[in-house]
């Protein structure tokens, strides 16, 4: 099947060739014979009722030198477009919101937006995961300095962390007896007015925090552990850690086939799970990474099994 696929991406002339994972979905789209258009946020328009883009049409090529060619912008109806691949980082502020209204409307005429809209606003990367409470670590999210310390008190060793952060930014590890609690939890909340996660910390970070790629609520079979640098509590590769790739564990494919269900009701076509030791830490719906890594590693094909679901998903709406 021959589709029109668009893709709502960050400059692409700033990606990560070795890793990004965005250029490999558009090798392997391409590979198909699937027509590619490139979309940057600021193209997404409404005019009158009708969703456009100022759109360029795009090839991509397995050159680390010279890895896209763009044609003329083009303004382009997205009711052109059979799928769309928002691929957009974060940060999720109000205008990645704005761009998920814009990309509903087509949506709404009948594209298939990759990941459902809706889902992008609704499902919080950290909140998100606590709605499987069974495969979380002790956690609280709140504003209330006061409750957070006693969280702090009663788990000794606790993890803070930003809703909205990513690449392991803004995360700091408080031990017990640290002298810097208060300092971090006023940083963080800004005086009691943003609201942060605590989590217990969990020592199995030193074994990897892996990444779980999700395919229409099923796991790939492989994962990518991030190991953390010596000192280190982060084992995100943005902060320095390193990655090994390993199968799934017993306890993964239960963690998985406890959130797979949601996934696929919520139109979440492509999802990272994050899993330290035996819990589910967060789940990535915005822009998903480490496909290249663990298809490199592994064998196995990540972006093949995606486009032929999508695809059967683009034939069942004609």
């Amino acid at each position: 099947m021959s589709l029109q696929l668009g893709v709502v991406m960050d400059p692409i002339a700033s990606i990560h060739y070795k890793k990004d994972t965005t250029l490999a979905l558009l090798w392997a789209a391409q590979d198909r014979g699937w027509s590619l258009f490139y979309i940057e946020p600021d193209g997404l328009f409404l005019d009158g009722a009708v969703p456009m883009a100022n759109a360029r049409p795009l090839v991509v090529h397995q050159n680390p030198e010279h890895w896209f060619d763009l044609a003329e912008t083009e303004a382009l109806p997205l009711t052109q477009l059979n799928i769309i691949l928002m691929r957009k980082d974060p940060p999720f502020n109000m205008e990645y919101i704005y761009a998920t209204y814009l990309l509903e409307r087509a949506e709404q005429l009948g594209t298939l937006v990759v990941n459902r809209c809706r889902s992008l606003r609704d499902c919080n990367e950290k909140l998100f995961a606590t709605e499987f409470p069974g495969c979380c670590p002790p956690l609280l999210v709140s504003r209330n300095i006061s409750s957070l310390r006693s969280f702090h008190r009663e788990h000794r060793d606790v993890i803070f962390k930003p809703l909205d952060g990513m690449g392991g930014s803004a995360i700091f590890r408080a031990q017990e007896h640290d002298p810097n609690v208060s300092v971090i939890l006023e940083t963080l909340t800004g005086l009691g007015k943003q609201t942060i996660m605590a989590q217990r910390y969990l020592p199995a970070i030193s074994d990897g925090d892996k990444r779980i790629l999700m395919i229409n609520g099923e796991p790939v079979p492989w994962c990518l552990a991030r190991i953390p640098l010596a000192g280190e509590s982060r084992g995100n590769l943005a902060a320095g850690g390193s990655g090994r790739v390993q199968p799934l564990s017993e306890r993964d494919q239960w963690i998985a086939a406890q959130v797979g269900p949601t996934l696929r009701e919520r139109g979440l076509y492509f999802v990272g799970l994050d899993v330290i030791g035996d819990y589910l830490t967060e789940i990535n719906v915005t822009s998903p990474t480490c496909l290249r890594e663990i298809e490199a590693e592994s064998g196995h094909n990540v972006a093949g099994p995606l486009l032929d679901t999508l695809e059967r998903h683009v034939g069942a709406r004609v």
